[in-house]
């Protein structure tokens, strides 16, 4: 027979509901009290029961995650933050994959909200998008991550947890300046988002204040794609008066541009500057050591399914959380 709450409880000497607070990382008992009821019910095999939790709780203990390209490291491990807190919380996660697209976002949506989840955690909202006003109409809990819709009428009325973009671009642009440069190309991730939106209001304020002319030969949008990163650098380079660096909205484009520079016989950085944003693994490992912006991908990621979960509980009321979380410079170069 399998064991129970009440045989967890019997064997730690606490009550049933000790044990149901601490099995489902809620407050109320001591971080020592958890983890003796969490060590005997891993020794005595103890499984839960979803379905009658579902029927009493009137929840899935389900959220989804909707995702631009989980080929892009940046959403690997965004995702793997998200999984991290909502397995704490006894949360099962459905990961969903857009490859950019809105309509995909919007079936995965109704996709998920047909399953039943009790949340969800977008991270691929556009501007203007209209997904985010049907949601929050519809008072359905959901958190954005890493994008904002921009949309002034809608703004105060959702939770999300995004990184400071808009101070990144401006570190970027002020760092090949200092390092002497000049003709800075900029690798633009996609600007119908506000990503790509708020590091390019970051590249134009430097610039401005180091009176770096903006070539707008020397900006191009690449939509956050490796390929097109490498195309776009591949003529950049070809250039009479080529860039001397390239700032690149993401690590994943800077790795494109990387293997464009060296399919070119040229050396970096004495040949030319290179700088990435994210900070995701690649970047540091041996030979590519990118210098690049970090953002604390994975925290991003917990911060916001915590801010869901937390919504969908019932514990934060009619709260609106609204985090921007500092970036800071990472230099291997």
């Amino acid at each position: 027979m399998a064991p129970t709450i009440k045989d967890i409880a019997r064997i730690a000497k606490v009550s049933p509901t000790a044990v149901s607070i601490a099995l489902n990382g809620r407050p109320g008992v001591s971080e020592k009290t958890r983890e003796q009821i969490r060590r005997i019910a891993e020794d005595v095999g103890y499984r839960p029961n979803y379905v009658a939790k579902t029927l009493i709780s009137r929840r899935s203990q389900s959220i989804g995650l909707i995702v631009s390209n989980i080929a892009d490291l940046f959403y690997t491990e965004l995702a793997r933050g998200v999984e991290k807190r909502a397995n704490e919380k006894g949360y099962t996660l459905l990961l969903c994959n857009t490859n950019r697209s809105l309509e995909s976002e919007k079936r995965f949506i109704d996709m998920l909200r047909g399953r039943g989840v009790d949340g969800i955690i977008l991270a691929t909202v556009e501007k203007g998008d209209p997904c985010v006003r049907s949601l929050v109409e519809e008072h359905f809990p959901f958190v954005l991550i890493n994008r904002l819709p921009m949309d002034p009428s809608v703004t105060n009325r959702f939770d999300y947890v995004v990184q400071d973009n808009f101070s990144g671009g401006y570190l970027g642009i002020e760092h090949l300046y200092r390092l002497g440069h000049d003709q800075i190309a900029v690798v633009a991730g996609d600007l119908k988002t506000s990503t790509g939106i708020r590091k390019m209001e970051g590249v134009k304020k430097a610039m401005s204040d180091f009176d770096l002319k903006i070539d707008r030969r020397l900006v191009v949008d690449c939509r956050y794609m490796r390929n097109k990163a490498y195309d776009a650098a591949m003529q950049l380079l070809s250039m009479k008066n080529r860039p001397t660096a390239f700032f690149c909205h993401d690590d994943n484009m800077a790795l494109g541009v990387r293997e464009a520079i060296l399919q070119d016989e040229l050396k970096i950085p004495e040949d030319i500057a290179l700088m990435g944003f994210d900070n995701i693994d690649t970047a540091s490992l041996t030979k590519i050591d990118l210098t690049t912006i970090t953002n604390n991908t994975s925290e991003m990621g917990e911060l916001g399914t915590g801010i869901l979960i937390d919504k969908i509980e019932g514990t934060t009321h009619d709260m609106v959380s609204k985090i921007v979380l500092e970036v800071k410079l990472v230099i291997l170069y």
